[in-house]
């Protein structure tokens, strides 16, 4: 689908959409995934990450990107040869989704909020990974309140998972976000070994390594970026009042090519430190954004993923 025929994900306006409306949007969202990605995702409940899985298998050798985590070090000691151990993906998959929800994303300036979007990465995540008796929770937080849906299977949990997701409040003026206390929330109680899925913004400090670290060292993560145009780039509109959207202030600037150029330094900078930050705790990293058509993004990505997991195994 080419960018001229963008496919925006339907408006969900924090909670104040009537449940007539909600569930007609949401089906349509249901729809929308499994009919345009039907046959890209199949498998092994490998979902969107072609990953290794938590039951030991067969050794091979290293490959270049290998997790060095996973070395098996007693067959590279007697082939002194580098070698990885293969994993044998669990029958059930257990996957959990951390869904910011801060005043950040209730933001949008083209066809959606990044809100709507954070909804419909959520939903792909739950409709590929639905059936085989596979569980899905998820934590969704606004900086206010953090809200925990647990891990269940069967289609009424799915839809209970999402419409808590989509009317998710907005939290009170001047409170922020707090992404790494989102993320801290799924390391207790222990889980069993499975997926968890990181999506927000990832707009301000990168004060959640440490959490995710930990997450890392015992499930697979993914982390979804929703940005919008504006979160990287200002338009060129001479005298304007910014607000900040979560903590409420305001301030007079005038946009000219030199703010221009800093801002968008800035952001690239920021998002190239997310990207690192991200890849040092083992985790691919998705963006979606609100002016490109989000499924074919989610295509592309499961299709780089998947060449390099075939490419590993070789």
């Amino acid at each position: 689908m080419s960018d001229s025929q963008t496919l925006h994900p339907p408006s969900f306006q924090r909670g104040e959409i009537s449940d007539a409306k909600l569930s007609a949007a949401l089906r349509t969202l249901e729809l929308t995934i499994t009919r345009k990605l039907d046959g890209v995702l199949h498998g092994d409940h490998l979902g969107l990450i072609p990953g290794p899985g938590s039951e030991p298998g067969d050794s091979r050798i290293y490959q270049p990107g290998d997790d060095v985590r996973r070395m098996d070090w007693s067959v590279t000691a007697r082939t002194q040869v580098p070698h990885v151990r293969q994993m044998i993906a669990d029958r059930e998959l257990e996957t959990w989704l951390v869904v910011d929800m801060s005043a950040s994303l209730d933001f949008g300036t083209t066809g959606c909020e990044k809100r709507d979007l954070a909804v419909a990465a959520a939903a792909a995540i739950t409709y590929l990974n639905s059936g085989g008796g596979n569980r899905l929770g998820a934590i969704i937080a606004n900086g206010d309140t953090i809200t925990r849906v647990p891990a269940l299977s069967g289609r009424m949990h799915e839809q209970t998972m999402l419409r808590t997701i989509a009317t998710m409040p907005k939290a009170p003026p001047g409170v922020r976000g707090d992404l790494a206390a989102a993320i801290d929330a799924l390391r207790r109680p222990e889980r069993r070994r499975g997926m968890a899925v990181v999506i927000s913004d990832f707009l301000g400090p990168i004060t959640w390594m440490r959490p995710l670290r930990a997450i890392a060292a015992r499930h697979e993560v993914l982390g979804i970026e929703v940005l919008d145009p504006r979160d990287v780039e200002l338009p060129p509109v001479g005298d304007v009042i910014l607000q900040d959207a979560e903590s409420g202030a305001t301030r007079e600037f005038t946009i000219d090519e030199q703010l221009r150029d800093d801002f968008a330094r800035a952001a690239t900078a920021h998002r190239e430190e997310v990207a690192r930050t991200l890849r040092r705790c083992g985790a691919p990293l998705m963006t979606l954004r609100t002016d490109r058509d989000w499924i074919a993004d989610i295509v592309r990505f499961v299709a780089s993923r998947r060449r390099g997991a075939m490419a590993g195994r070789q």
